[in-house]
């Protein structure tokens, strides 16, 4: 698979996801983004042995764009902590079937994970074992059929965007898991990481990465920035 590289430094990886693909293994044993990124840069540089890759943050499988891979240990150690501090900046796109009121707010929910069934439930008061989530969105777009949504993270939760979107009874395109009426026919969900903002951990210039869209007809229709 011919990788979508959107930036590469001697310190820094950063990739458009596809759709589909892990970001680490699991117990399907498919063969995961950090392991493709391993091998391209092995070829790219002619490495002799392993190569370290460090996995900073996660995309969801059937979710795609921007995200960033550690290419030392000292990188990993600064991304790990920008990210635990709430110093990058995240922007996701995604489509709703339902067109959210208001058209821009700010969603807190505390948010608890059941492992059983890798999903996560959106809360609107603190429960056991919950975490507090937090998103902006407003409306980028209306489509013929559909609304066009660009969120912020503030918080990094398990299934967040899916979780609180579904919450507001506006569940992400194709996303059976979190309440869309039907999947999409390639396992996907329309929800994109557009947009992955860091602070280089050598120079501590801010590396702003913009991922295209994948393609298919809603997308298609979206704006392009």
């Amino acid at each position: 698979m011919k990788l979508e590289i959107l930036f590469e430094d001697n310190h820094l990886l950063v990739i458009n996801k596809p759709i589909g693909i892990l970001v680490q293994g699991d117990k399907t044993g498919d063969i995961p983004l950090v392991d493709l990124a391993k091998a391209y840069i092995k070829q790219k540089h002619n490495k002799p042995g392993a190569v370290f890759l460090g996995v900073v943050h996660r995309l969801d499988r059937p979710t795609s764009g921007a995200i960033v891979f550690a290419r030392t240990s000292k990188a990993l150690e600064r991304l790990n902590l920008q990210f635990k501090e709430r110093l990058t900046k995240k922007t996701y796109w995604a489509i709703t079937k339902e067109t959210p009121n208001p058209s821009s707010d700010t969603l807190v929910h505390w948010t608890v994970r059941n492992q059983k069934q890798n999903k996560s439930y959106a809360y609107k008061k603190e429960t056991p074992d919950s975490k507090k989530a937090i998103l902006k969105y407003s409306i980028k777009k209306k489509l013929d059929n559909y609304s066009v949504l660009e969120i912020e993270l503030e918080t990094g939760r398990h299934h967040q965007i899916r979780a609180q979107l579904s919450a507001i009874g506006c569940p992400i395109k194709g996303d059976l898991k979190y309440g869309s009426a039907r999947s999409n026919p390639n396992g996907s969900i329309h929800l994109h990481a557009r947009s992955l903002e860091v602070l280089h951990p050598v120079t501590k210039e801010p590396v702003r990465c913009v991922a295209p869209l994948p393609k298919d007809a809603l997308w298609d229709a979206c704006p392009s920035d």
